[in-house]
């Protein structure tokens, strides 16, 4: 049983294109795996920026790639879904956000003069960037009518983010990057989330206007709202209530921020589907797993990959799957199992090991220590 889907909000009545940015190396990751791909509950974290795409009428989605390359479109075209379209480019050399969205662009067909749709521009380490945060911010851009909306936030210690400097009348002036901050703008609490809608006639000129007279040396993306801005061309914000939401992964730490957040979501979405969790802060499901309803999860109970639970079942105490499937009505307490398949009604353990390719047809029962073999 899927989970009630979640509110798509606001639906774009123009054309939309993405350019996800996911060329970063990550080294405070100090991995020998592209940042892109470290798992959160069970999916690589630029799929989840894709997935959260996905309730978007997204006619084209561009993977910007670079550290990794290889292996990040690997997995985004096993993983993504159909309808984003999804083409890669790679930044071969990393200048900057600003440079990476002019290498996105050159997936486009080069007919922009006249072509007034909306071009989102996303990084790829927010994996708990909610779908109808996207589908707002592109509402509030084209119904305001703007060349550039920033999604921005409000934060109580904005440390490292970039500020959102306005003008009279509450206008969107600029974004100065943290490092480039005087001590007044350093004390604006409003930030730049580093998720944008632009204009798509108007982004290609504005990001040719761009030079790196900063203190990276880099081609920040940020200053295209100043280059629209001073143009005479209208720049929104679109304030996200919860600035959780956008926080970004660059290390182990944050990774697990986001990892207990994500699976309080989803354990919250399987309780209102009708599954039962006696103590939900120990329990853990990916978000690639499917459950019935009627489904009871003891402590200690691990849920991953492409694992399905039938209607009825008792799981746990202290039991992990891995790309299993269970009958309805089955009982697995105490187990290990990977890549096997229980029957209706069987029961497993306590203390079973089921070693890939094991299968236990309907009522099938196993005793204490048993270790499964394949047929």
């Amino acid at each position: 049983m899927t989970p009630p889907p979640r509110s798509a909000g606001h639906r774009s009545p123009g054309s939309i294109s993405a350019i996800v940015l996911a060329a970063g190396e990550g080294t405070r990751m100090r991995s020998d795996r592209p940042k892109p791909l470290h798992l959160v509950c069970g999916r690589p974290m630029v799929m989840h920026v894709l997935h959260a795409l996905d309730g978007l009428d997204v006619h084209r989605t561009v993977v910007v790639v670079g550290h990794g390359a290889e292996r990040v479109t690997k997995k985004v075209q096993e993983q993504s879904p159909a309808s984003l379209h999804v083409t890669f480019v790679e930044q071969r050399v990393q200048r900057g956000t600003g440079d990476a969205v002019i290498v996105g662009l050159t997936a486009f067909p080069d007919d922009d003069v006249d072509d007034t749709s909306t071009v989102l521009v996303l990084p790829g380490d927010t994996p708990l960037l909610r779908a109808e945060t996207i589908a707002g911010l592109v509402h509030a851009h084209e119904s305001g009518g703007h060349a550039a909306t920033v999604l921005a936030a409000r934060m109580a210690d904005p440390t490292g983010y970039g500020r959102v400097v306005r003008g009279k009348e509450g206008k969107v002036l600029r974004i100065v990057e943290h490092r480039d901050a005087t001590d007044d703008e350093r004390d604006i609490d409003e930030v730049n989330t580093s998720i944008y809608c632009f204009r798509r006639d108007l982004l290609g000129p504005a990001l040719r206007r761009l030079h790196p007279d900063n203190s990276q040396g880099e081609y920040y993306l940020t200053d295209v709202i100043d280059v629209l801005a001073s143009t005479g061309h209208r720049v929104g914000a679109h304030v996200l209530e919860d600035p959780a939401e956008v926080q970004g992964v660059n290390d182990r730490a944050q990774l697990a921020d986001a990892e207990a957040e994500l699976r309080r979501r989803t354990n919250r979405r399987w309780m209102l589907a009708g599954v039962t969790m006696l103590d939900p802060a120990q329990t853990f499901i990916d978000v690639t797993v499917d459950l019935g309803r009627d489904v009871t999860l003891y402590p200690g109970t691990i849920l991953q990959g492409r694992t399905v639970i039938g209607d009825g079942c008792d799981i746990g105490p202290d039991a992990r799957l891995v790309d299993s499937v269970v009958g309805p009505g089955a009982v697995v307490e105490n187990c290990v199992a990977h890549q096997a398949e229980i029957g209706e009604g069987a029961h497993v353990g306590p203390y079973a090991v089921l070693p890939a390719g094991t299968q236990l047809g309907a009522f099938e029962r196993t005793g204490p220590f048993y270790t499964g073999s394949t047929p």
